[in-house]
C-alpha cells in the first residue's frame, strides 16, 4: 500500500512586511484621492493641523490594511504545486503545478534590503491572471534564505507522477556545479547613451524636476531669463549641459539596473543576478528556452553592440526577465546565443524585388511632397516645399537600402533565424520544435512583386517572428526546412507573381 505524501503546511511571510507596507502606503494609496476629495467636500482648510491630521489618518489606515493583508496571506510550496491564498472579504486562491513553472525571480528593492526581506515572483505557463502586467504568483516579504530556498526548489522538483526510488532518497544528489555563461564588464556602460531605453531615464528625471519646480510657490521659483533675453552663447551652453546630463544619466541608469550582472548555469537552470539598488535573482529553466533574440538599435550598431534575450515558453515580462546579456559587444552576444541555440548559419539576403519595394516605400513620401510642392509653388509661391520634398526623396534612398540590408533569413539543421527592422533591428534564432504554426501574408503589391511575409508562430516571446518580403516561391521550402513535415501543406497556397 502506497502512503500519500503529507500535506505541506501553509507558510506566512515575515511580520516586518507590515511595517514596510505601512511606510510605503502600499495598501492605502487608493484611499488618498478619496480622502482628499472628502476633505474638500466638508470644507476643511489647508492649515497645518489639517495636514498633520490627514497624514496621521492615512498612516493608521495604511497600518490596519497592511496588517489585515499580512494576516490573510499564505502560501504553500508542495511537492506537486504552489498555492497562494490572499484577500480579506474577497478571497483569492491561485494554484500552479510545479511542472508549469517557467521562471522564478527573487527581487530585493532597497527598502526590502533594509528589513532583510525579498519579493519572489513565480512565472507559469498559464501567464498572468487578470491584468496583463500582473504576475502569476507573488510572495512579498520573505527572508533572503526563504527566497533562495523557493528559487532553488521550485525549478528542480520532479514533475507530477515521477516515481522516486528509495535509493534516491537515501543518497542525496550533490549540488549542481556552477558554470559562468556571461558577466557584465563595467566598460560596456559606455554603450548606454546609444540605447534609447537608457536615454529615457534622464529625460524622465528632468521632466519630474521641471514639474516639481512648476509646483513651487512663486517666491521659491528661480528667476530664469525669458526667451528674448537669451543669446547664442547661453543657448549653446544649455544644449551642451543637456547633452552632458543625457549621457551621464544614461550611464548612471544603466549602472543602477545592470550593476554586477552575472549569468550562470546551475544544473538545468540559468541564474541571472543584477542590480545596484534593487538586487534581482532571476532563474530560468533551460529546457523551456525555445530561442534567443539579438537586438541592435541604430546607435548600438555604430559601435557593434547588442543585447540578448531568451525566448521562454510562458514567461511573463520576457523583455526584462528573459535578458541574458543586457548590453555588450556583438561578438559576446552572438557567442552567448549560440551556446543556447545551435547556429543555423549566415543569413541569406532576400530577393532584389524586396530591395525595390523597400526603396519605393522610402522614396514615395518625398516624391509626393515634391509633387504637391510644385503645384503650390505655381499657385502660392511655396518654393521651399518642393525643395524639402527633394531632400526627403534623396534621404529615402539610404533609408530603403538600410531597411533591405536588415532583412535576412536562414534555416539550419535544428534551428532557423529571421531578421528585420532598421531603427531597432532584431534577429531571432529559434529551435525547429518551437514552431506551432505558420502564417503567410501577401499584400496586393507583394503579390505583384512575387514576395510574401511568412510568420513563424511560437509559444514564446512575442508569439510570432517574421521573414519579411521573402520570395513567394521560397516560402514553402523555408517553412518546411525550419519546422516539421506538416509545413509542406503551404505548397501551392502562396500566390504566384502577377505578370503584366
Amino acid at each position: 500500500m502506497i502512503e500519500a505524501p503529507p500535506t505541506p503546511q501553509g507558510r506566512r511571510t515575515s511580520p516586518l512586511i507590515v511595517l514596510l507596507h505601512t511606510v510605503t502606503f502600499r495598501q492605502a494609496r487608493s484611499f488618498v484621492p478619496a480622502a482628499l476629495a472628502l476633505l474638500a467636500t466638508v470644507g476643511v482648510n489647508g492649515g497645518r493641523w489639517a495636514v498633520v491630521g490627514m497624514v496621521v489618518a492615512v498612516t493608521l489606515v495604511s497600518l490596519v490594511t497592511a496588517g489585515l493583508s499580512w494576516w490573510r496571506f499564505g502560501y504553500v510550496d508542495g511537492p506537486t504545486s504552489v498555492v497562494v491564498t490572499r484577500g480579506l472579504l474577497a478571497r483569492s486562491v491561485r494554484t500552479v503545478p510545479n511542472d508549469r513553472i517557467r521562471g522564478v525571480e527573487v527581487e530585493a528593492p532597497a527598502l526590502h534590503r533594509v528589513f532583510g526581506l525579498v519579493r519572489v515572483r513565480i512565472d507559469a505557463a498559464a501567464g498572468a491572471v487578470g491584468r496583463k502586467d500582473e504576475e502569476e504568483l507573488v510572495v512579498d516579504g520573505v527572508t533572503r534564505a526563504e527566497g533562495d530556498r523557493l528559487r532553488s526548489v521550485l525549478l528542480t522538483r520532479r514533475p507530477v507522477g515521477t516515481a522516486v526510488q528509495p535509493e534516491d532518497v537515501a543518497v542525496p544528489e550533490p549540488p549542481p556545479a556552477e558554470e559562468e555563461f556571461a558577466h557584465f564588464d563595467n566598460r560596456w556602460l559606455l554603450y548606454a547613451p546609444l540605447v534609447g531605453s537608457y536615454l529615457l531615464l534622464p529625460l524622465a528625471a528632468v521632466g519630474a524636476l521641471f514639474r516639481l519646480a512648476d509646483e513651487l510657490p512663486e517666491d521659491l521659483k528661480p528667476d530664469l531669463p525669458g526667451p528674448n533675453a537669451l543669446d547664442t552663447q547661453v543657448v549653446v551652453v544649455a544644449i551642451g549641459l543637456a547633452i552632458v546630463v543625457l549621457v551621464v544619466g544614461a550611464v548612471v541608469g544603466a549602472a543602477v539596473v545592470n550593476w554586477g550582472f552575472r549569468l550562470t548555469r546551475r544544473g538545468g537552470s540559468l541564474l541571472a543576478v543584477r542590480g545596484l539598488i534593487t538586487r534581482r535573482h532571476t532563474e530560468l529553466e533551460i529546457d523551456r528556452i525555445r530561442g534567443v533574440t539579438l537586438a541592435e538599435g541604430l546607435g548600438m550598431r555604430l559601435v557593434r553592440a547588442a543585447r540578448v534575450s531568451a525566448l521562454v515558453t510562458g514567461l511573463g515580462d520576457a523583455a526584462r526577465r528573459g535578458q541574458l546579456l543586457p548590453l555588450g559587444p556583438r561578438e559576446e552576444a552572438l557567442a552567448l546565443g549560440h551556446r543556447l541555440v545551435d547556429d543555423p548559419g549566415p543569413l541569406r539576403r532576400h530577393p532584389l524585388a524586396a530591395r525595390r519595394r523597400r526603396l519605393s516605400r522610402a522614396v514615395t513620401p518625398g516624391l509626393v511632397v515634391t509633387a504637391v510642392g510644385v503645384v503650390l509653388t505655381a499657385t502660392d509661391g511655396w518654393w521651399w516645399l518642393p525643395a524639402a520634398g527633394v531632400v526627403l526623396a534623396v534621404l529615402g534612398i539610404p533609408l530603403g537600402l538600410g531597411r533591405y540590408a536588415s532583412l535576412g533569413s536562414v534555416a539550419g539543421a535544428t534551428s532557423f533565424s529571421v531578421r528585420s527592422g532598421w531603427l531597432s533591428r532584431e534577429q531571432a534564432v529559434l529551435q525547429r520544435r518551437a514552431v506551432v504554426g505558420w502564417s503567410v501574408r501577401q499584400s496586393f503589391f507583394q503579390r505583384r512583386a512575387g514576395l510574401a511575409t511568412v510568420v513563424a508562430c511560437v509559444g514564446a516571446g512575442s508569439g510570432g517572428y517574421a521573414a519579411v518580403d521573402l520570395a513567394a516561391a521560397d516560402v514553402p521550402g523555408f517553412a518546411l526546412a525550419a519546422s516539421e513535415p506538416w509545413a509542406a501543406t503551404l505548397e501551392h497556397r502562396v500566390a504566384a507573381p502577377t505578370l503584366d
